[in-house]
């Protein structure tokens, strides 16, 4: 971790990464400052920093088998979804690695990597493809780098097919894939746009006023799924049959959970998007019950009205 910061990481970053106390870290570092003399102190304020500015050599970074192996899976289960750009990123990644490495340690992995990748695989879900077509996703990344406003033909919304400018706040992957971003001018605040419907995207080179406080995780942690809508004090009853389910299932980022004498489980959270969670709930079929709020058992009454006539013929 020394070796691969440019800042340099304080005692109690060290020991929050490592989940270990300040003591415990303090003869860490000074153990590895006897094999490499070369690390450094730097003064921050009142407070002090330690990196190794050198980096490490072959010996202490070579990877292991089960380390290529999730870094080619994760590439396999990209491609699987749809997610060629990021998929072939990965892949790029994993031959930079391998082709840094020496040919000894490549030749004692072989085996055990060949191994790995033949024994494991991701089960893909049932789900969109997420779009990712990669000149999009170029443009938006460069007008966040270069903190500049993004224009593009949307072909989305209550006028598709308009031309919009807007400073973009960041990426949203999932299911779908959103870019997060203000419209110039319109003072709504940030809005989900689909990937799949920004056509000709051009980085303007005009500056983008993104709030400095703004923080993309605390935007989507706001929301169950992708879609934001009223945020909502979310309830929900999980019977004693789903207890031991509910215990190992995270429905939000910052939920509370709480289990009853009766056997069943209380769980609170607060986000938007209840169509989405609606959704979610019903493959927990008779498991669950919703106690607030009133908006989301309506949401779940009528999402269950609609399939019903669906299903349903006389």
């Amino acid at each position: 971790m020394l070796a691969g910061t440019a800042e340099g990481l304080t005692l109690d970053e060290m020991a929050e990464r490592l989940g270990v106390a300040r003591r415990t870290v303090e003869r860490m570092r000074d153990a590895v400052a006897t094999v490499f003399p070369a690390m450094e102190v730097v003064e921050d304020g009142r407070e002090r920093r330690f990196r190794i500015p050198s980096g490490l050599d072959g010996l202490f970074q070579a990877p292991t088998a089960e380390e290529l192996a999730a870094l080619t899976a994760s590439a396999e289960a990209m491609d699987r979804q749809g997610a060629h750009a990021r998929a072939a990123a990965l892949r790029a990644l994993e031959q930079k690695v391998l082709s840094a490495m020496r040919a000894s340690a490549r030749r004692r992995l072989a085996p055990d990597l060949e191994a790995l990748l033949q024994a494991e695989t991701i089960a893909v879900q049932a789900g969109p493809r997420p779009f990712e077509e990669e000149t999009v996703l170029a443009a938006v990344r460069e007008a966040l780098k270069a903190l500049s406003t993004l224009r593009f033909r949307y072909e989305g919304g209550s006028q598709p097919g308009r031309v919009r400018e807007v400073t973009p706040y960041g990426i949203l992957f999932g299911r779908s894939n959103y870019l997060v971003a203000e419209e110039v001018g319109a003072g709504t605040g940030p809005r989900n746009w689909r990937l799949d419907r920004v056509f000709e995207p051009e980085v303007t080179g005009r500056a983008a006023d993104r709030p400095e406080d703004f923080s993309l995780q605390a935007y989507a942690d706001e929301s169950f799924g992708i879609y934001q809508d009223d945020t909502e004090d979310v309830v929900l009853r999980i019977t004693p049959e789903g207890r031991e389910d509910a215990l190992r299932w995270r429905f939000h980022a910052r939920q509370k959970v709480e289990p009853q004498a009766d056997g069943s489980t209380i769980v609170r959270f607060r986000a938007s998007g209840m169509r989405e969670l609606a959704w979610h709930l019903f493959t927990w079929g008779d498991k669950v019950e919703i106690v607030e709020p009133p908006a989301l058992q309506a949401m779940m009454r009528s999402e269950l009205e609609a399939a019903v006539r669906t299903h349903v013929r006389n």
